[in-house]
């Protein structure tokens, strides 16, 4: 094989990501009023030392309506700010990876319990009022939201500029909103979901328009010497949606000319309806159209991304220029080391504390971490 990509750095505005391997956003639904702790800090922290280039916090809801679970991260608080702390200090004492945030509302698909006990609607006292474009619910059974009006709107916009100055506070190293697996933007994007009658619904150009008004409003706090991104869906699955790859490029071309500096591809998640052909990098394809026809545009791969070959098939093929890892990397916090092994590439991020353990790597150190005692 040609000289390993994997482990090439990334320039995105004055930020430098050491390789190319990111992990995924994956809700914990551990936190306590929306408080992240030492659940994040381990699970976070473990990432951090693992040698993946970048690192995204789950999905955190920008105010308490936008959480989807009573267990969701949320930065609507100093209190929320300051429970973040802790774990933008071990990445900065302890790992030379990047750490982003990925802010979200869940919209229609909020206010569900968590999935250990069965992610159904919730019913009981814990219960709030969900909201949307349009007053549909997203499956039989589940909360009919209420249909976002003028000043629920700026409510919103409103609470994800507070929650990027609250980034900029903490010092995040990139942002990516959630456009998304069916939640608030996504819904705007969808006509499953979106069949408003006014300047946000109908065409396309009406479609976006919420979802590009939260980017600008966000893009318009956020440093421009750091990273600004948008996650979303390229295809509802659900034959005739109207949400599709064609649209997709059209949302991400107008993303691009707005300043966003990276996409990361994802699919489905805005009905029930979906038939999702799922298989090893079964989302790659959506990435490789969007970066045909966006070439200057970052674009990351996510889904089904397992090996460290087939990692570098993505980005050798020209499918992205990124890859994301979630199931994979969960299983071995480790992957980019083993990344490295199997590629014969030892530019992998180690730890002095571990060194030992991989005499390969042994010469090789997390920029800033603390040499070893003597």
């Amino acid at each position: 094989m040609p000289k390993t990509r994997l482990f090439d750095p990334i320039q995105m505005r004055g930020v430098e990501i050491p390789n190319r391997i990111t992990v995924a956003p994956m809700c914990q639904y551990t936190a306590e009023d929306g408080m992240p702790g030492n659940w994040h800090l381990v699970h976070l922290g473990q990432f951090a030392t693992g040698g993946a280039g970048l690192v995204i916090c789950e999905a955190t809801g920008v105010e308490p309506e936008g959480r989807i679970t009573p267990g969701c991260t949320g930065l609507w608080s100093d209190a929320q700010e300051e429970g973040f702390r802790p774990i933008i200090e071990f990445f900065r004492d302890y790992s030379g990876a990047k750490i982003g945030m990925q802010l979200a509302h869940a919209g229609r698909k909020a206010s569900v319990d968590v999935p250990w006990v069965g992610g159904a609607p919730l019913k009981d006292d814990r219960a709030w009022q969900t909201v949307g474009p349009s007053a549909l619910p997203y499956a039989d059974g589940w909360h009919t939201p209420m249909e976002m009006g003028d000043n629920v709107m700026r409510r919103v916009r409103e609470a994800f500029v507070s929650a990027t100055e609250r980034c900029v506070r903490l010092d995040f190293d990139l942002i990516e909103l959630h456009s998304a697996h069916g939640y608030l933007l996504h819904q705007f994007l969808s006509p499953i979901s979106n069949q408003r009658d006014d300047s946000y619904g109908g065409s396309l150009e009406n479609r976006m328009r919420f979802p590009l008004e939260i980017f600008d409003a966000v893009r318009e706090v956020w440093p421009d010497s750091k990273p600004l991104g948008v996650r979303f869906s390229a295809t509802d699955w659900v034959p005739g949606s109207g949400w599709d790859l064609p649209e997709a490029i059209a949302y991400s071309k107008v993303l691009h000319e707005r300043g966003c500096d990276f996409v990361d591809v994802s699919s489905g998640g805005n009905s029930p309806l979906q038939d999702i052909q799922v298989g090893p990098g079964y989302q790659c394809g959506f990435s490789a159209a969007i970066k045909s026809e966006i070439p200057d545009l970052t674009v990351m791969a996510v889904g089904k991304i397992t090996g460290a070959e087939q990692a570098e098939h993505v980005l050798h093929s020209g499918q992205a220029d990124m890859v994301a890892l979630a199931r994979g990397i969960t299983f071995n916090p480790h992957w980019a080391w083993q990344a490295a092994s199997d590629l014969g590439d030892e530019r992998a991020a180690f730890p002095q504390q571990y060194a030992r353990s991989h005499p390969a790597l042994s010469g090789l150190a997390i920029p800033g971490n603390p040499p070893p005692a003597k």
